[in-house]
């Protein structure tokens, strides 16, 4: 095989992975609903209720946006302030992300570290309600930093190795329109 048709192989994994994950946020989301709707409804209509209901929900809650986090470190989605970055030289803006990038693959090595001793600690404590484990909820920090380290690195290394554009080299966006797309933009651009 070649160096091309395994950068495609990898490619094709890491986008269905992110699609698994995009998957299991519908899914948490979902949960959430039926979770929380059918507590309400049968708290109402039959004066009982689901006993897990609130705890499962709240479970469901924080993987949902720890996962989405990560789908938006993946994706350079999130907001952030662009103003300084973009005065600077090309170049400058290759060593402010490198230095960016290293000091977020430091945080998340110390919430990885943290949330596996968390969830050691909590392997055998059990939760009020649903008596499951309490590791699955530090478990989650464990799943984030693991992966967010993994794109972390994987953009540093683009950055260090230049295989970025310098339009590529801020990777916030200052306004949520940026994100999606201005519809004013949009408008403009199809009228021309």
């Amino acid at each position: 095989m070649s160096s091309s048709s395994n950068a495609g192989v990898a490619t094709t994994v890491v986008d269905g992975y992110f699609k698994f994950l995009k998957f299991l946020i519908a899914f948490c989301l979902l949960a959430m609903v039926i979770l929380v709707f059918g507590n309400v409804f049968l708290r109402y209509a039959f004066n009982s209720g689901i006993t897990l209901s609130e705890e499962l929900s709240r479970w469901f809650f924080v993987w949902m946006t720890f996962i989405g986090a990560l789908i938006g470190l993946r994706e350079h989605s999130h907001l952030g302030v662009d103003s300084f970055v973009n005065r600077l030289t090309p170049r400058g803006r290759r060593v402010c992300l490198a230095l960016a990038q290293t000091l977020m693959i430091y945080c998340s090595w110390l919430l990885l570290s943290g949330s596996w001793d968390q969830t050691i600690i909590n392997l055998e404590v059990e939760a009020p309600s649903s008596g499951l484990s309490l590791a699955f909820v530090y478990g989650i920090g464990v799943f984030f930093a693991a992966n967010a380290i993994l794109i972390l690195v994987f953009d540093l290394y683009r950055v260090v190795s230049g295989k970025l554009s310098d339009a590529e080299l801020v990777m916030v966006k200052e306004s949520e329109e940026s994100v999606h797309g201005d519809p004013q933009d949009t408008a403009a651009a199809t009228k021309h």
